[in-house]
């Protein structure tokens, strides 16, 4: 059925026509003469038209005028969410925090919180005033401050449920039959003063500011792949050495592979502590083995080892405490650490001049401007140059001369280049060559780079709780979102992209849920998405939403 305007007498008409098929083929009729085009004005048309949309559910002509709500943020909160679920994240945590005691979505509110740390890392009560400004799917309509604690609480009740199920989802990540992890600390910044019960907030060295703060310590354990396993929460002035037997018991236990080679930094080794790794491969029926590097300042433990090592290659191997030493060496970066050494000492040596210089000047009767030079002030002055740059085994001062003077220790700067340009990893892998032993420890910076992702994007420092399993819960949401980034990342590379996980939420972010109110009619929808913005759903792997078209 359509309108038809038919000419007559030199006027014009309209009319309703409708076609309709014969046997002798398609034929039209008039339904209804309208009047004389002319003579129609839009109070005689309006209603027609009216009726006409009405009967179709659309919007009349005349309705009100549109009420426009702000537009939320939607793509970004929508990929993450297609991601969780494609992970199997949302029913894990689901089941282990089910509970008829609770009236709330607990699942509803971690992923809140592991999407707020992706999207625009905030406190809990910014958490809330994030979900005002983006379209969550499956988000209860209302979320209060208490709701949030309560969840954070629930986590800490049921964490280790929680953290199996998690594992259990990441497991066919891994090959079952030979798993290198790398495993690493870093320090975690913390406000608040007092101490409470078991508490996890001390003070240490912080990793980031190289100073004294109050903090806690976070181990993470990371896949060859990149894939975040699991984490660890120590109090902020553990030793490091102290989490490595524990770490390993815990990665075995959750993840059943048959064979785990643990890849551990420079701080994370005692030799004093490889028996106790050894124990560990022991008392398991799986196959348990390290790659660990010896700290530097142990390298004068393993006797003349180093010094009778013949490179090829820059690679070397030797035996050690029953296992496999082996030494990578690069000539270049030796040359390097000799320079700046004897660059620094030649600093400290100029600085003992100028005292010298100063205090010969005093001798001569001639006075200069500030407070008198002494010898015994020279002493002090001298030792507190050279114990910041860190070189009191290279130089050192004479403390029982009458004069101030020192002395440069030539031996211990030749020992000591001797070491430079080497890094020495202590293993028990023997079907490893020596290149892939070497090969394996330098993938351990790529745990690093996670470091660097929580503490930038998802900002996991610094923490305002105060209690321990608040720490915890914050620590476990932080982790959570770091495995999501690295899911990200591995699916965006895979397919070709040169986006970080980081630059994609914020191009589809752009992405908006829009809300309008006509009248008694509530419409609502999404804008148009961008070429970019699609790409990226099928890059992370996720289905487009409705409608989201170019």
């Amino acid at each position: 059925m359509f309108t038809r305007i038919s000419r007559s007498g030199g006027r014009s008409y309209l009319q309703l026509v409708e076609s309709f098929r014969t046997p002798k083929g398609v034929r039209q009729r008039v339904v209804a003469n309208l009047g004389r085009l002319d003579q129609l004005a839009d109070d005689q048309l309006d209603p027609l038209i009216n009726g006409l949309q009405r009967a179709l559910g659309r919007v009349p002509v005349a309705a009100p005028v549109p009420q426009y709500d702000t537009a939320l943020a939607f793509g970004d909160v929508y990929a993450l969410h297609g991601l969780w679920n494609a992970l199997g994240f949302g029913k894990a945590i689901r089941t282990a925090l089910r509970s008829s005691r609770r009236s709330f979505d607990a699942e509803a509110l971690v992923r809140a919180r592991v999407f707020n740390r992706l999207c625009a890392p905030d406190s809990k009560l910014g958490c809330l005033e994030w979900l005002q400004t983006v379209a969550m799917p499956d988000m209860p309509t209302t979320v209060t401050h208490d709701q949030l604690l309560r969840t954070m609480d629930a986590l800490m009740d049921r964490s280790e449920a929680v953290e199996e199920r998690i594992a259990m989802q990441i497991r066919p990540m891994l090959d079952q039959q030979l798993a290198v992890v790398f495993y690493d600390l870093t320090t975690v910044r913390i406000h608040g003063e007092g101490a409470v019960a078991n508490d996890v907030r001390a003070f240490g060295l912080n990793k980031e500011t190289g100073g004294i703060a109050r903090q806690f310590v976070l181990g993470v354990v990371q896949s060859a792949e990149g894939i975040p396993l699991m984490h660890t929460v120590h109090a902020g002035n553990v030793a490091e050495t102290r989490t490595l037997k524990a770490m390993l018991a815990a990665v075995l236990k959750r993840f059943a592979v048959e064979r785990v080679i643990v890849v551990a930094d420079r701080g994370l080794l005692s030799l004093d502590n490889v028996a106790e790794l050894a124990a560990v491969a022991e008392q398991t029926q799986r196959q348990l083995q390290f790659i660990l590097a010896v700290p530097a300042r142990r390298y004068g433990e393993l006797g003349g080892t180093l010094e009778a090592m013949r490179f090829s290659d820059g690679l070397a191997e030797a035996t050690f405490a029953e296992h496999r030493l082996v030494v990578a060496h690069d000539p270049r970066r030796a040359a390097e650490q000799a320079a700046k050494r004897r660059a620094r000492i030649q600093e400290l040596e100029d600085f003992a001049q100028t005292l010298v210089r100063k205090l010969d000047v005093q001798d001569e009767g001639k006075t200069e401007r500030g407070r008198k030079a002494t010898d015994r002030g020279a002493y002090s002055r001298f030792q507190k140059a050279v114990s910041a740059a860190e070189l009191t085994r290279f130089v050192k001062a004479d403390y029982q001369a009458e004069r101030f003077s020192y002395h440069v220790d030539d031996d211990a700067i030749a020992a000591a280049e001797r070491f430079d340009g080497k890094l020495v990893l202590l293993t028990n892998v023997t079907d490893f060559s020596a290149g892939q032993i070497v090969s394996r420890y330098k993938s351990l910076t790529d745990i690093e780079r996670g470091f660097r992702v929580l503490k930038s994007d998802i900002e996991i420092a610094p923490v305002f709780h105060r209690l321990p399993d608040r720490i915890r819960a914050h620590a476990l949401i932080c982790f959570l979102a770091l495995v999501l980034y690295r899911v990200m990342r591995m699916r965006l590379k895979a397919s070709g992209s040169t986006a970080s996980p980081t630059t994609a939420l914020e191009h589809l972010r752009r992405l908006q849920q829009h809300h309008v109110q006509i009248g008694s009619q509530h419409l609502a929808g999404i804008g148009k998405a961008t070429t970019t913005q699609l790409e990226l759903f099928e890059a992370i792997g996720v289905q487009k939403p409705e409608n989201a078209t170019v």
